[in-house]
């Protein structure tokens, strides 16, 4: 096919965000995730908050129920508009137990030299490619939860620190990192006090200031992006997160009407 420069078009986003929530525990990750238009949750977790009624499958205990459920919702007649996948770092034990029942491997390390994880890569772009015909043919915006730990970083233009990242093997983490639109890094503010304790000693600890703050940029201390134009940071308030983010998303909520094939 030969390009033809005077037949050039402009373009615009087409179809509902893909978002990885993420952050350490107790923070509101899944209940910002529910302030979202219709939810449905794949429960993997087991763990919606107190006082949050969602829809949802029931237990979800191995990655064929995961891509069982995300077909109904391809195939069924529903009203949901936002699909939840609480969390990753649960699921990806999941994924390592199915590459292990197709191999027969009796774990993940069997095959050695991290063969195995390069395994789990299929099994990762499958649960993406199906959650992207639900987004793209059902019009259902993505929200992926997981938690965060901690990880030392070695950047090549500095010494090593340690940074806030994604709870996954680095393998799924990048392909994560990739397939997302935006990754939303919750925490909270962090004072560090001195105590005096005497003899000339001080202890230092750290209370948490209250406030809790959605980051949409990364910084050396964590990973985040979007391709929104979000805030850097956005002040989380419960029940009002949604709100803040919603008038930069695109075609959140859209209907979720089957496309003719």
């Amino acid at each position: 096919m030969a390009y033809d420069l005077s037949q050039l078009k402009t373009t615009k986003a087409q179809h509902p965000p893909r978002i990885l929530i993420y952050g350490p525990p107790g923070l509101g990750k899944t209940s910002l995730a529910t302030e979202f238009p219709d939810p449905i949750i794949l429960d993997i977790e087991q763990g919606v908050p107190m006082g949050v009624e969602i829809p949802t499958f029931g237990a979800v205990e191995s990655f064929d129920q995961v891509m069982d459920a995300m077909k109904a919702l391809y195939t069924g007649e529903h009203k949901f508009r936002t699909l939840i996948i609480d969390t990753l770092d649960r699921l990806e034990p999941l994924v390592w137990e199915g590459v292990c029942a197709k191999n027969g491997w009796k774990s993940i390390e069997d095959p050695g030299y991290g063969k195995g994880y390069v395994a789990a890569d299929e099994m990762w772009r499958k649960l993406f490619s199906a959650a992207n015909m639900l987004r793209t043919q059902r019009g259902m915006t993505i929200i992926y939860i997981a938690h965060s730990s901690i990880e030392r970083f070695d950047d090549p233009t500095s010494a090593p620190y340690s940074r806030f990242d994604i709870r996954l093997h680095k393998r799924a983490n990048a392909t994560v990192q990739d397939e997302v639109d935006a990754i939303l890094f919750i925490n909270q503010d962090i004072a560090v006090k001195s105590e005096d304790v005497g003899f000339n000693k001080k202890v230092r600890h750290a209370e948490g200031g209250g406030l809790r703050w959605i980051y949409t940029e990364g910084r050396p201390a964590f990973t985040a992006k979007n391709r929104f134009g979000l805030p850097e940071r956005i002040k989380y308030d419960a029940g009002q997160g949604y709100a803040q983010l919603s008038p930069y998303l695109p075609l959140v909520g859209a209907s979720n009407a089957k496309e003719a094939a």
